[in-house]
């Protein structure tokens, strides 16, 4: 089975092609970065996390997002493994709430196993290496000596290279209408409920499992090793999390690494953290699975006390926009992605935290809600392509909500050059109007900010709405006065010749 998997690894194939991908969610991604000093940024390292997003049976959907490291092997690994463990008849309607918590951990469980397995005669071989001792021959030359050793050590590398690695993995699982998340590490689960009278309650589900958490320090300690020590350290073997999937040096080799070495058992786990079941009948909205490079990302730009109502806010934005919740997703990785290296570049006190970031994975599925409609191009008030509605922070923290205000595209239609007007319903804002307003309320953070497509929206409502009737000679009379613009390059240009036939309207 080891040499099967192995075999699987290595021609690159998945165990999961046959299953259906689910078409209500999307996936946005942004490779890591690192800025020069000039503002340029450049990929220090191929792209290392994962997603998962299947359809199975009995009305089961399986969603994931996996922060890879030191390679992306394990991350790929998982994703696939993971699947196969779940979706492939191993649920069912009948099975209840324990049963599910009991199938999860036991996935999570066959995942690590299986991805040992896979590099487990790579782990045999460069253990014999590395105790590989030369035989002294007096026939044999110091250059000759020297050459062999090269060898090894080139061989060590590779075989080092293809068992490093490890990955973080946050899980969403609906069964039965009822929503399950599973957490291994540092990334993040949101979930977003709309209410009728338009308040939004952002919900983050479960903490991370990092060296600042005090439940993984407290299980720490109970192992014997020094939680406030891991806290100063801030890294476990180069990462935050205190649960991973792979990384088979803190698992078989945790007695030689200092922190962890007086610690009774293996102190790193891969043990998942189960919340839910969470019903998701008569729920409207939207639920979020973000890699750690993400949300590190805007916190190191903004700081982390309000970090879920601004991704809460974006996405809302982009769903008022977008049709397609694939341009959805990778609108607000955009964005976020755009907001960190500006905040570099600015110069600012958060600047120093931005120098960086790592890979960016988000994963959008709506809860009965319906995406904007996009038939409309952009010159015609639609939505425009990829980032639709700009979003300001306005770094407020006194307020108890965020606010996301949006200027409501015009729900006029141009047709052969004649302004025809939909049916609105009584109440319908209008280009003139006040903006309809959409207010997020978070369950442990108090902050407000605040987001228009035109700023005050002054443009839209400057443009009336007979500027795009055409005259008897078919024109469209413009918007904007230029006769000021005429006289003054007129003035400047006439040099005693006639200005006749040139700039202006004839």
């Amino acid at each position: 089975m080891a040499a099967q998997r192995r075999n699987l690894m290595q021609s690159h194939q998945s165990w999961t092609d046959d299953l259906p991908l689910c078409q209500m969610c999307g996936v946005g991604t942004a490779p890591n970065c690192v800025y020069s000093p000039d503002g340029k940024g450049t990929q220090s390292h191929s792209n290392e996390d994962g997603h998962l997003r299947f359809r199975g049976e009995d009305g089961c959907f399986l969603y994931g997002v996996f922060n890879g490291y030191d390679g992306s092997r394990v991350a790929s690994f998982a994703s696939q493994c993971l699947t196969a463990e779940l979706l492939l008849g191993q649920l069912t309607s009948n099975h209840t709430d324990s049963d599910v918590r009991r199938i999860l951990t036991q996935a999570f469980d066959a995942v690590e196993k299986s991805y040992f397995e896979t590099i487990g005669d790579a782990l045999a071989e460069k253990a014999h290496l590395s105790n590989y001792v030369l035989p002294h021959n007096e026939n044999v030359s110091f250059h000759q000596l020297s050459s062999q050793s090269q060898k090894v050590q080139e061989r060590l590398k590779e075989l080092e290279q293809e068992v490093s690695g490890g990955a973080t993995a946050v899980v969403a699982l609906i069964l039965n209408n009822k929503l399950y998340i599973a957490n291994v590490g540092t990334n993040r689960a949101l979930l977003c409920k709309s209410s009728s009278d338009g308040q939004n309650q952002v919900l983050q589900i479960g903490r991370p499992h990092s060296t600042d958490n005090e439940d993984e320090l407290q299980r720490l300690a109970t192992l014997g090793v020094d939680s406030a020590r891991v806290r100063q350290a801030g890294q476990i073997a180069g990462q935050s999390s205190t649960r991973r999937l792979g990384d088979y040096r803190v698992k078989f080799n945790y007695s030689e690494i200092d922190l962890l070495s007086p610690a009774k058992t293996r102190p790193v786990v891969a043990e998942p953290e189960i919340h839910g079941s969470q019903s998701l009948d008569g729920v409207t909205g939207f639920l979020l699975l973000m890699s750690e490079g993400l949300i590190n990302a805007l916190e190191s730009a903004h700081g982390p006390e309000q970090a879920n109502q601004e991704i809460v806010a974006m996405v809302a934005a982009e769903l008022a926009q977008q049709n397609s919740l694939e341009a959805v997703a990778q609108s607000v990785v955009e964005r976020v992605k755009r907001l960190h290296h500006d905040v570099y570049v600015s110069g600012r006190q958060r600047s120093t935290y931005c120098s960086r970031h790592e890979d960016m994975t988000l994963l959008i599925r709506t809860l009965n809600m319906p995406l904007a409609d996009g038939a409309l191009t952009p010159t015609q008030g639609g939505r425009i392509y990829p980032v639709s509605v700009p979003y300001s922070n306005s770094q407020s923290t006194s307020k108890t909500s965020v606010t996301l205000s949006l200027v409501m595209p015009s729900q006029s239609t141009l047709t052969n050059g004649t302004n025809t007007a939909s049916t609105l319903e009584e109440g319908t804002p209008t280009p003139g109007s006040q903006s309809p307003t959409a207010t997020l309320q978070s369950t442990n953070t108090q902050t407000q900010s605040s987001s228009s497509s035109s700023g005050d929206g002054s443009l839209f409502r400057q443009r009336g709405s007979q500027a795009a009737q055409p005259d008897e000679t078919g024109r469209v009379p413009p918007y904007v006065d230029f006769s000021q613009f005429y006289r003054l390059w007129g003035s400047d240009h006439s040099d005693g010749q006639s200005t006749q036939g040139g700039l202006g309207p004839q």
